[in-house]
C-alpha cells in the first residue's frame, strides 16, 4: 500500500511550496511526477520550476516532451507514469490513477479554494477506504508542515 500525504496550503501558494517537496524526493532517490488538473497549470509548473530560485532549478520536463522518461519530475495531466516514479504528487484537483504502484502519494490543495478543500476530503474518504496509510499536515504561520492528523 503507498503512504498518502494530504498537504493543506494555508500560508503559501503550490508554486511556493512544490519545488521544496520535490527536491526532497529526488534527495531521497526518488523520481517524482506530478499530475496537474489542466495544461495551463502543467505549462505554467513547467516554467516555475526552471526559474523558481535563482541559485537552483529543478531538472524535470512534461509529458508532452519527446523524452520524458529520463526525466526525474515530469508533469503530467494524465494519469500515467512515464518516468517510473515512486512518488505521484497531485495539485489543483487533478483526480487521482491507481496509486499501489507508488511508495507515495501526495495530495497538495489550497485551503482558500473551497473546490479543492471538498475534492481533498473526498480523496481522503476514499484513499482510507482502500487501506492505505493516510497523514494530513498542515501549513503554520511560518509556512512548516505540522502534522494534524
Amino acid at each position: 500500500m503507498a503512504e498518502v500525504l494530504f498537504y493543506h496550503l494555508t500560508e503559501s501558494t503550490l508554486e511556493d511550496a512544490l519545488p521544496g517537496l520535490l527536491e526532497r524526493s529526488l534527495q531521497r532517490g526518488w523520481k517524482a511526477v506530478v499530475q496537474t488538473g489542466s495544461e495551463e497549470r502543467r505549462d505554467a509548473l513547467d516554467a516555475h520550476l526552471w526559474s523558481f530560485r535563482d541559485d537552483s532549478f529543478l531538472a524535470h520536463g512534461s509529458d508532452r516532451e519527446p523524452h520524458a522518461t529520463e526525466q526525474p519530475v515530469v508533469l503530467t495531466t494524465g494519469e500515467g507514469n512515464p518516468n517510473a516514479a515512486e512518488i505521484r504528487f497531485l495539485v489543483d484537483g487533478a483526480s487521482p490513477p491507481d496509486i499501489a504502484p507508488y511508495q507515495r502519494a501526495v495530495f497538495l490543495f489550497d485551503g482558500h479554494d473551497a473546490a479543492q478543500l471538498e475534492g481533498a476530503r473526498e480523496h481522503w474518504k476514499t484513499m482510507k477506504a482502500g487501506g492505505h496509510a493516510v497523514t494530513y499536515w498542515q501549513q503554520t504561520p511560518d509556512r512548516r508542515w505540522e502534522r494534524k492528523a
